[in-house]
């Protein structure tokens, strides 16, 4: 016995140092590999096919910034594909994941394409997610004119034993991620939204695809985004792929065969179809309703924010006010929502002085995080009691099929969005729970346009309409879900189409104590 609390406590004092020596050595590590710093190129001269589009409509609105609502996946898709084709400096993006698969691929040989022309490609990808040795970001990497870098990675690569290793002992800070989404194109053109790049995202994917939102943007806003790119580009935490992982000599050449394939595919005729559509930007800006205003902002938590620095300038503080100066209404989306016990007062306070609030986000069938419905749940009664009005998303896509390059029905939230009397609105990566708040990076537009702002209120409406989602109600002390598009309307008492393992999933995480991390 004694011989065995000796052994445990050798485990319990070794585990603190191993981590510590650890966290020692990543930084050692990470001090010598940290790339050079650079910059966003200027985008002062009217030189490419992007500032010939794009600087005559900053000029006729100087000081104001045009923002067009990207709710379809196909248009998300052929906008990133074009303002690729029209730069002719500059390309910068950040994601948190990007996905090795169809779109994945056709994107990447765009900016293959647009290297090959001479474009400077700065490509900053969170490492949870991230492929390295032997995948397409190794074989992007091999292009002299584009660079990639990962952001707070682990030294293992595709060392499954190691990678376990190093997440265990460096666990507090690996737990902090990159979720920003920003697509810039010559410093003229920002996409910033919710979408991720994969075919989920896209309208691709064989079984489920991802309802989504993003905002273009022109003028004011892309500088702001340009300097939110730059300031994570020379971050302690992004170090360049080639210290980690290099991919063989053959890999680029492998790519671009994939993708002249996948070009080439049935798959590809509807995206393809949209591009001889609107051939250029020019051309899909002229036919885009965009909005300009002097009132929008693009938000992101800072850098340092993933290395456990103190709070200051934080995304949250600049939502918070937006959605708190609610006289009217709040219409909230948000795919992953946790308020806790603190966000759930606020709600009420909002109640009490008059505002209509209502929420969608996902049911426990239709979300992709079964854990993350577990922290939501709890919450249901509280907020429900207040008068909040509250929406989940059903299982499937409400218009009968698949929408997008996929033959998949099936349909799960994504879109983190708020309107606000009719008036304000946000686009952005953000969702309201602790991991949004208190753990990872995060980034969206905050605007003041009444006309974007209904564009905004008219997708919440399609998305709590009975043939999208469940009403939630009630009755008692008991939850009700109510499918008024059925015939009669029916009415669950338990989570309505959820099979026994998601619902086991979401009933043991909300008796844990693991809010924080949700």
């Amino acid at each position: 016995m004694r011989k065995r609390l000796r052994i445990v406590l050798v485990v319990l004092l070794a585990l603190p140092l191993a981590a510590l020596l650890s966290v020692y050595s990543y930084g050692r590590f990470a001090e010598g590999a940290r790339g050079a710093p650079a910059f966003a190129l200027p985008a002062e001269r009217v030189e490419t096919p992007l500032d010939r589009a794009i600087a005559p409509l900053a000029a006729a609105h100087p000081g104001r910034s045009g923002l067009a609502l990207l709710a379809d996946y196909r248009d998300a898709f052929v906008v990133r594909a074009l303002s690729a084709r029209g730069a002719g400096r500059s390309l910068d993006l950040q994601y948190y994941i990007w996905h090795p698969d169809f779109t994945g691929s056709l994107l990447a040989h765009e900016l293959l394409r647009a290297a090959d022309r001479g474009v400077r490609v700065r490509l900053l990808l969170d490492d949870l997610n991230a492929h390295r040795q032997g995948s397409m970001l190794a074989a992007l990497d091999r292009h002299p004119r584009i660079e990639v870098r990962l952001f707070n990675p682990s030294r293992a690569s595709e060392r499954s034993l190691q990678r376990g290793a190093e997440l265990l002992l460096r666990m507090y800070s690996l737990n902090r991620r990159m979720h920003n989404k920003a697509w810039i194109a010559d410093g003229r053109l920002a996409i910033v939204g919710g979408r991720n790049i994969g075919d989920e995202y896209f309208g691709a994917a064989s079984d489920t695809n991802f309802l989504d939102a993003d905002l273009i943007a022109l003028g004011p806003a892309v500088d702001e985004s340009v300097a939110i790119f730059d300031a994570f580009w020379n971050s302690r935490s992004a170090l360049p792929l080639q210290a980690l992982a290099e991919g063989d000599e053959a890999a680029l050449q492998r790519l671009r065969r994939r993708a002249e394939a996948d070009y080439a595919s049935p798959r590809a005729r509807e995206y393809l179809r949209r591009l001889r559509r609107s051939p250029s930007v020019r051309m899909l800006l002229q036919g885009s309703t965009l909005h300009w205003t002097g009132e929008a902002h693009v938000y992101s938590d800072p850098p340092e924010k993933a290395e456990g620095a103190p709070r200051g300038r934080w995304l949250v503080d600049a939502l918070v006010p937006a959605m708190a100066g609610a006289r009217r209404e709040l219409r909230l989306i948000s795919p992953y929502f946790v308020p806790g016990d603190a966000g759930v007062r606020w709600l009420a306070g909002l109640r009490e002085r008059g505002v209509a609030v209502g929420i969608l986000t996902n049911s426990l069938a239709a979300t992709d995080v079964a854990a993350v419905h577990g922290g939501y749940a709890p919450y249901r009664e509280p907020l429900l009691r207040a008068g909040v009005a509250l929406y989940e998303m059903k299982p499937r896509d409400g218009r009968g099929g698949g929408s997008g390059f996929g033959s998949g029905s099936g349909a799960s939230l994504h879109t983190k969005a708020f309107t606000v009397d009719d008036e304000w609105g946000y686009v952005g990566s953000f969702n309201l729970d602790p991991r949004s708040i208190n753990l990872n990076t995060e980034m969206g537009i905050v605007f003041r346009d009444a006309a974007l702002a209904a564009e905004l209120e008219r997708l919440f409406a399609a998305k709590i309409a009975p043939r999208s989602s469940y009403r939630v109600e009630l009755r008692g002390d008991e939850l009700r879900w109510i499918d008024a598009a059925a015939d009669p309307p029916r009415v669950w008492t338990r989570e309505p189409e959820a099979g026994w393992l998601r619902r086991a999933t979401a009933t043991v995480v909300a008796w844990l104590p693991v809010e924080s991390q949700l």
